[in-house]
């Protein structure tokens, strides 16, 4: 981690939480924590069909993610201070992952969440430091 956080970086991070409070990011948050629970893309395509709701519930909640991790990977949002309160993103992660390489094949795209995912393997390096076997523990719980 650099350094100790500042004034800008808890800025930014409230910044990041107040756009998670956006009413159809909010919707989308709550429909994604619920109900997808998937373990192949075909699953996925039951319960989020291409052109509905749901399908943009998943684009939303994926890439707001994946937005918050490349701000992280690019040293722009403090780590530290994030891990402190980014347990969401992991659980993203957790949901997506069964998935994630059915969707980078289907969509022919090798790069397709990665910032997303080499950040949550990043804080899971670090939450493991922290207490072995607590993310272990957390996906279950989120997978379940």
């Amino acid at each position: 981690m650099s350094g100790p956080a500042t004034y800008e970086d808890a800025n930014l991070l409230l910044k990041l939480y107040e756009l998670r409070r956006e009413e159809k990011l909010r919707q989308a948050r709550g429909w994604f924590e619920k109900t997808f629970k998937v373990q192949s893309l075909e699953e996925a395509g039951k319960i989020a069909p291409p052109d509905s709701d749901e399908n943009a519930y998943v684009r939303m909640v994926t890439s707001y993610w994946d937005m918050a991790a490349t701000l992280l990977n690019t040293g722009i949002l403090h780590k530290e201070l994030f891990y402190q309160n980014g347990f969401e993103m992991l659980g993203c992660y957790a949901r997506i992952t069964p998935i994630l390489a059915e969707v980078r094949q289907s969509f022919d795209n090798p790069l397709y969440l990665k910032n997303l995912e080499d950040a949550c393997k990043e804080y899971i390096d670090y939450l493991e430091r922290q207490k072995p076997g607590l993310y272990a523990q957390f996906e279950k719980f989120m997978r379940s």
